[in-house]
């Protein structure tokens, strides 16, 4: 979830129930056979856009229906940036062909965020091609520069960064893990802190259970100070639990109390 210069929010989702066979919602494991597509072979995007976060329209893309040639095997993790210089919404995801290895693609949204209008291109290619990389997470930074938080599948799986001057290329390989976590992380998420030149990476460990969040606060993208996990430290969760892949999205008082009075008693 973002919020875009327009003053919408903006949500991008994977259409992917890893459960939908146990539940009910399907015969198969997944949409399309595991011998051709591997685990996880979903080929659909969600967007949806809203003025004031009760009201939402959806639409769902499907990724290879629009783009038959890339052979899509799985369309996952999709995020939201805008670019300021040719002023769209920028989708960036991971996304494998066929059985390969999975990647990170991005491709500008049309103005009516519905579907994408270019075909996806390669956002950064990891060093080691025999490792797969997933769930990126661009931030602008206060020099001009962008930091993209990613996963690599290493042993374990955890969270690089990479720096680029350009929003969609050039990002440079940097080859430490920036978690605190000995098992595997997925799922990064950087946000600013309120008035301050703060930010917090937020990011799953699924490698544990309970699986549980994993926080640290940086001022210069360099140096990193360990923030502990959800309710073993100073985050603490309220009204939920086993969280995945989350986000942060900041409010104002209006806003919340709008929020407040709709879901009252729901």
């Amino acid at each position: 979830m973002m919020r875009g210069a327009d003053g919408y929010f903006y949500v991008t989702m994977t259409d992917l129930h890893i459960f939908a066979k146990e539940i009910g919602y399907r015969d198969t494991e997944w949409e399309r056979p595991a011998a051709q597509y591997d685990w996880g072979n979903n080929k659909g995007l969600v967007l949806m856009k809203s003025k004031d976060l009760l009201h939402w329209t959806h639409t769902r893309v499907n990724m290879d229906r629009q783009f038959p040639e890339l052979n899509i095997g799985c369309a996952w993790a999709p995020e939201l940036i805008y670019d300021q210089q040719l002023r769209k919404m920028m989708i960036y995801f991971t996304m494998r062909s066929g059985k390969g290895k999975t990647k990170l693609y991005y491709s500008y949204l049309n103005k009516d965020f519905t579907r994408p209008e270019t075909k996806p291109k390669i956002l950064f290619e990891y060093p080691d091609t025999t490792r797969q990389i997933l769930d990126a997470d661009i931030t602008r930074l206060p020099d001009g520069r962008y930091c993209m938080m990613y996963v690599a599948q290493e042993n374990p799986s955890g969270i690089k960064m990479a720096f680029s001057q350009y929003i969609n290329k050039g990002y440079q390989y940097q080859p430490d893990q920036v978690d605190f976590e000995s098992r595997s992380c997925e799922a990064p998420h950087v946000y600013q802190l309120i008035g301050k030149n703060e930010w917090i990476l937020m990011y799953d460990i699924f490698g544990i259970k309970p699986h549980n969040f994993g926080f640290a606060r940086t001022t210069d993208f360099k140096t990193f100070t360990h923030l502990g996990r959800f309710n073993e430290g100073i985050m603490k969760t309220d009204n939920f639990t086993s969280p995945k892949h989350g986000a942060v999205v900041q409010l104002t008082d209006t806003e919340m109390e709008r929020l407040g009075q709709y879901y009252k008693g729901r």
